[in-house]
């Protein structure tokens, strides 16, 4: 049986409540009492990871039940986890709210009884008193198998509205483990997709993450939420820790016993979106994975093999990139030469003839441009045809969310089947490359990423 790992997650009601505050908050403050604090985020956002890796100093990993299925939950936080004296998990949306029309899949609930977790609830309590404890004994009592540790109170107005929401809290039996003023807010800049990532703003952002833990130590009751932490059991089922290494003869393999191919994994400001597994999983595939930053560096990794560039946000900077010419020939090179190269979304945009009007690398026949239509939810998609991830027929799940449109020339082969309501096809595949919107989570789909190197050693 494995060691029950003391851990946490912090929900709300809804979103906007405060919960990567207090949950990035929480972090750095445990941290700073000395603990490996393990942070880990519910679904697939990219940015409050980030975050999150400042606050503790290890890297932030995402639970997503969709992307990845309810089973791979338990091991990737395992996985996560591993050596460390506690884990904080923050939530997504509000504690009940999952992917549309699929029930509590993807939810925070689901995510926190696939680890049977106790829940710490956010509640913004700024514009309400005794109606707080209808609202947390609701939120208690929907799901039985959800255990709702304890309350943190958001926004607090003043000592007296501190005082009725306490004493309204009393008869719901939840007690309240902190209290947040509404004159201490902790600014963190957001643009149209979330907030803005710790790359754009290190030094700003580190300054960001020590206020939320100051807000945390003030107002919360570290002693009590640190015991709620170690008063979870092991984690149900006993499963194993996720590994990227493959248990049977699948795994990597390097032939003569020489390097593996050098996969070249696109990084800095402008491509900040990237689940931490993908890299693992190439490692372990046997892969020499080197990043770089296409806003710095005027050519790509001496003897690249194979290119992974994922999301981000390429129309800020689409004018650097534009303006970063060899580095674009260096890109187009690498595809007419078929070697393999997976982009998502920002990658997918990075890989067209223009964004906005401005030059991009021209590996694809198609032009980009920024919308005022937000295009965001998960898609349950099918491989068209063959490509450097995936065989004809492979199913995958993944997320798609961008403020952009991409037109592509004549003649395109697409990339995904997407299925459900929303039937079409989506992205590119063209010799080595595979572009989509989509944003997958290889873990759910292994393969992918021994499939993308193994490429890389043959083409």
């Amino acid at each position: 049986m494995n060691s029950p790992v003391p851990r946490l997650v912090v929900a709300a009601p809804s979103s906007g409540s405060g919960k990567t505050t207090v949950a990035t908050g929480l972090m750095a403050a445990f941290a700073a009492r000395g603990l490996a604090v393990s942070p880990h985020k519910v679904g697939p956002d990219y940015i409050d990871p980030g975050y999150h890796a400042l606050a503790t100093g290890r890297t932030g990993r995402n639970l997503d039940a969709y992307l990845c299925g309810p089973e791979l939950i338990a091991p990737l936080f395992l996985h996560g986890a591993r050596g460390c004296d506690l884990a904080v998990v923050e939530g997504v949306m509000g504690l009940y709210d999952g992917a549309a029309g699929e029930g509590e899949l993807a939810s925070t609930a689901q995510v926190a009884k696939l680890l049977g977790a106790p829940v710490v609830l956010v509640v913004d309590a700024s514009a309400q008193s005794r109606s707080v404890a209808a609202l947390v004994h609701g939120f208690a009592s929907w799901d039985p198998g959800v255990r709702i540790g304890g309350v943190i109170l958001n926004k607090v107005g003043s000592d007296r509205h501190e005082e009725l929401l306490r004493e309204a809290l009393d008869s719901a039996g939840v007690p309240v483990l902190g209290v947040l003023r509404r004159a201490r807010p902790v600014r963190t800049p957001s643009r149209h997709l979330g907030l803005v990532p710790v790359a754009e703003r290190r030094a700003a952002a580190t300054d960001s993450v020590a206020a939320m833990a100051a807000l945390v130590r003030e107002g919360c009751d570290l002693a009590a939420l640190e015991a709620l932490a170690r008063s979870a059991g092991p984690v149900p089922g006993d499963p194993a820790p996720w590994s990227p290494v493959p248990s049977g003869p699948e795994g990597p393999a390097r032939p003569g016993g020489g390097p593996g191919p050098r996969v070249a994994v696109a990084g800095g400001p402008a491509f900040t979106f990237s689940y931490a597994e993908h890299t693992e999983l190439l490692t372990a595939a046997g892969a020499e994975v080197v990043p770089f930053d296409p806003l710095r560096e005027e050519r790509l990794p001496d003897g690249t093999a194979g290119l992974v560039v994922g999301g981000g946000f390429p129309e800020v900077y689409a004018a650097e990139l534009s303006a970063n010419e060899p580095l674009r020939a260096a890109v187009a090179a690498l595809a007419a030469a078929g070697a393999p190269i997976a982009a998502e979304c920002a990658g997918l945009l990075y890989l067209c003839r223009e964004l906005d009007g401005r030059p991009m690398c021209g590996v694809l026949d198609a032009t980009a441009r920024m919308t005022e239509r937000l295009t965001l939810g998960y898609r349950d998609a099918v491989a068209v045809g063959d490509s450097v991830l995936a065989a004809a027929g492979t199913r995958m799940r993944g997320h798609e969310f961008h403020r952009t449109a991409v037109e592509p020339g004549a003649g395109a082969a697409p990339a995904w089947g997407v299925r459900g309501r929303d039937r079409r096809v989506e992205g590119f595949v063209q010799r080595g490359v595979h572009a989509s919107y989509l944003h997958t989570h290889w873990a759910s789909e292994p393969g992918a990423a021994r499939r993308f190197v193994e490429r890389c050693r043959t083409s």
